[in-house]
């Protein structure tokens, strides 16, 4: 089909959830992908942080190739190596000593809401299932993560929501000790605020926040979705940040582009789980946890963390610059390859414009430009970015 006749069958015959750029993308190849006649664009999206090692990586579609041949799906009601492995890697490389693994970051984000009200009522009592959730803060759009959602916005209409829930401003530590109450048994974080327009963390924020918990005996849940696997330059946020959490959610980049989400907890923590209490029938399953277990050998043995971390210097380096000379950029910030740009202009015009240019990016919050490329992105890929974004800006100055 055309890219024409696409776009018109998806407004025909799928639900109208989204709102899609003019684009048909047909194929991709390492950090940039192809539309249905063929042009060439760079690809500073990735699936929204999900394809953290470009697309169609020879070594990732290998494993999936082989996987897909030897077994694709059993159920959890039997092991499998791929999994068992995949829990061993993760906890080897983390704070964590237990895995739980589903389809996506809403689905990890559930999984964390019900342990810690679990792990709190077992603990403490009935009363103590409060969640304490930041204002601007993203965790999914089922209901139980929507409602941990500090955006008004993204409730609206669906209500009622799950009570439970309080919610504090990101970086005020002070209103956030305030709404501690004898009810409250987790704190959930992200350790940047990704969707709030990549907010990062006052210095000593998270470790007051830590100290509060143990503390309080509430638990710590910070949620890695987007910050996670070599996103921000090490593996995990929290390993930049000088504390540990409780409880960990990982998907997006875990899978390199296979859905696969994780909730990674301590073993005093995990131990509230038992047979029957949380499931999920696909998650584990062998051909994702084979891409997984591969993008994982790729960032810690095959130098792509490394090579993720330089070119997140690279382009903070490059952003700050800009800053500099263009007024209509309020601020450039950002940790790794998570980078925004915060402007006193909308963003979604600059969205279209780059686009035409044949790179993509996208907007948050409204106003905050927001970069997620692969890890494997050029110097000169980083700086075809640049030039595009400096051309876009300038004329707005």
């Amino acid at each position: 089909m055309i890219a024409t006749e696409i776009q018109e069958n998806t407004a025909r015959y799928v639900m109208n959830t989204y709102t899609r750029l003019p684009l048909t993308i047909e194929r991709g190849q390492g950090c940039l992908v192809y539309d249905a006649e063929g042009r060439e664009y760079l690809d500073c999206v990735a699936g929204i942080a999900v394809n953290i090692l470009g697309h169609a990586h020879p070594d990732i579609v290998e494993a999936i190739t082989r996987q897909a041949r030897q077994l694709i799906h059993t159920s959890n009601l039997f092991y499998t190596e791929p999994q068992t492995q995949l829990a061993e890697q993760l906890v080897q490389h983390s704070f964590a000593d237990k895995v739980f693994f589903c389809n996506s970051g809403t689905e990890a984000n559930e999984a964390a809401i019900k342990l810690a009200r679990r792990h709190a009522i077992q603990s403490f009592g009935p009363q103590r299932i409060e969640i304490l959730t930041m204002l601007k803060s993203f965790h999914g759009r089922t209901l139980a993560s929507l409602s941990a959602t500090g955006q008004p916005v993204l409730q609206e209409g669906f209500g009622p929501l799950v009570p439970g829930f309080q919610y504090v401003p990101f970086n005020d530590f002070e209103k956030l000790e305030a709404a501690l109450t004898p009810k409250t048994a987790a704190i959930m974080l992200e350790p940047i605020q990704a969707e709030g327009g990549v907010v990062l963390p006052d210095t000593d924020y998270l470790k007051k926040i830590r100290n509060l918990c143990d503390e309080r005996k509430i638990l710590l849940i910070f949620d890695e979705v987007q910050t996670g696997m070599g996103r921000t330059g090490t593996l995990f946020a929290y390993e930049q940040m000088g504390i540990q959490p409780d409880i960990m959610t990982l998907a997006k980049g875990l899978g390199g582009g296979v859905p696969i989400g994780a909730c990674l907890a301590t073993e005093s923590v995990a131990s509230a789980f038992g047979p029957g209490t949380h499931a999920s029938t696909f998650g584990g399953n062998p051909l994702a946890c084979a891409a997984s277990l591969k993008v994982l050998d790729l960032l810690l043995d095959g130098g792509k963390l490394e090579e993720g971390r330089a070119a997140g210097e690279y382009l903070a380096q490059g952003l700050t610059a800009l800053s500099t000379q263009i007024s209509c950029i309020r601020e450039a910030r950002g940790m790794g390859l998570l980078q925004g740009l915060e402007l006193a202009i909308e963003g979604k015009p600059l969205v279209l414009e780059c686009l035409e240019r044949r790179v993509l990016i996208n907007s948050t919050m409204g106003n905050v430009l927001r970069f997620v490329p692969p890890l494997i992105i050029s110097n000169a890929q980083i700086d075809r970015l640049l030039t595009v974004l400096s051309d876009a800006l300038s004329k707005r100055n």
